[in-house]
């Protein structure tokens, strides 16, 4: 399958495919870090924050593999190694182990302020080259984040 076949210029739409790609890698970074927080909770928060964070892997999960099968929609392969992942991510991993919980909280924080600048220039690059598809699906993430952020920083009691 290729863009044409979706009604859409695969020339315009090959910023959109290496942007996604690279919106993929970010994910998977973020996914791990959340997975590790998880885990490693500890402290007074941990009963709020281990099922918070399971929420926030959980949907992470799921739009990790919403993104790759829109690389694929769009007649591309998406990446599909941690060497890639590490290279190209922003984002950058963490060793949770030991770490305060507010900590971990600022940690996520951080991610999503990075995922939401990415899904920004997504959502430019898609409309210019009028993919309403990858448009939606990327608007429907960040709402998901923007809402999260808002909700992690009155937990951390920020402004």
């Amino acid at each position: 399958m290729d863009a044409k076949e979706i009604s859409l210029n695969e020339k315009q739409v090959k910023p959109v495919v290496d942007m996604l790609n690279d919106y993929l890698a970010n994910y998977h970074i973020h996914y791990q870090k959340l997975r590790g927080c998880h885990w490693n909770i500890k402290g007074q928060n941990f009963f709020t924050l281990h099922i918070k964070f399971e929420e926030l892997y959980t949907n992470a999960q799921l739009t990790i593999d919403e993104i790759a099968e829109r690389v694929l929609t769009l007649g591309k392969p998406p990446h599909s190694r941690f060497a890639d992942y590490i290279k190209e991510s922003a984002i950058k991993e963490i060793d949770t182990i030991g770490m305060k919980d507010l900590d971990m909280v600022d940690a996520i924080l951080d991610d999503m302020a990075k995922l939401i600048e990415m899904e920004r220039e997504l959502l430019e690059a898609t409309d210019k080259a009028s993919d309403d598809g990858t448009n939606d699906m990327v608007n429907r993430f960040m709402q998901f984040k923007e809402k999260n952020t808002w909700m992690l920083r009155s937990f951390a009691g920020k402004k």
